[in-house]
């Protein structure tokens, strides 16, 4: 607890890891959760197939858990 999985389109190595430190330091931090309890993965999607892989069977199915939909927020 918890599990963050980024989808985006595809960055180098260096990115990725930084923005996987960036988001688990917020984690623990608001969560105040330990360090080791969190897990974060990175998939990189290509924007071709971004509607298909992850706007249709993601997004679209769990739109009412969505906090954030590109940038609009929903709460």
């Amino acid at each position: 607890m918890p599990y963050i999985a980024i989808h985006a389109y595809p960055k180098d190595e260096e990115t990725q890891r930084r923005l996987a430190e960036r988001i688990s330091e917020a984690v623990i931090d608001v969560l105040g959760c330990p360090e080791k309890a969190v897990t974060v993965s990175f998939d990189a999607v290509k924007p071709e197939d971004w509607q298909e892989k992850i706007v249709k069977p993601v997004i679209e199915p769990n739109a009412d858990k969505m906090l954030i939909v590109s940038g609009e927020k929903k709460y």
